[in-house]
């Protein structure tokens, strides 16, 4: 019998400034704490850093170095849930429109791993593109395909009038 499959996740954003300006100070200064409370979250297996600064805010995503990522597996998507929506992060996603840009088109997608399996940031944004181009499948789909649906509408209604990020 096989392991079960993890969840990855990418998320990326652009800053309305460059890190290191005042207008997301409060978003860069509270990274290394989000990124700890993942860390030591129950179902959390890895994610994507830059090993001089232990984020991954330095590692370029485009050619726009405003756009910075997220890149993590966890064990299942009721984990990575649990830390979004009931933790000290859940304050922060509530502010993200204080720091991010509307984007355009998805900027979020999930994907099935094996165990083990630490994916590079070029597969991910190659998720992420499937998921823009083609919408859910099998291979990069959404929130709407892991979460509870009526949980999904609770989450998206408590941060009514926030962009989405």
């Amino acid at each position: 019998m096989s392991a079960p499959m993890h969840l990855a996740e990418l998320n990326i954003g652009r800053l309305k400034a460059p890190i290191g300006d005042p207008r997301v100070t409060e978003f860069a200064d509270n990274l290394a704490l989000i990124n700890g409370i993942a860390e030591r979250s129950p179902g959390f297996v890895w994610r994507l850093k830059d090993e001089a600064t232990g984020n991954a805010t330095a590692i370029p995503v485009t050619e726009d170095p405003l756009v910075v990522s997220n890149l993590s597996v966890w064990e299942s998507a009721a984990d990575l849930e649990h830390f979004v929506f009931n933790t000290l992060h859940r304050r922060f996603y509530e502010k993200r429109a204080a720091w991010f840009e509307v984007m355009a088109e998805r900027h979020m997608v999930f994907w099935h791993v094996a165990p083990g399996h630490q994916p590079t940031l070029e597969e991910a944004m190659g998720r992420l593109a499937l998921y823009q181009r083609d919408g859910a499948s099998a291979d990069a789909f959404g929130w709407e395909q892991v979460m509870d649906g009526a949980r999904l509408k609770t989450q998206r209604c408590t941060t009514a009038g926030v962009a989405a990020q």
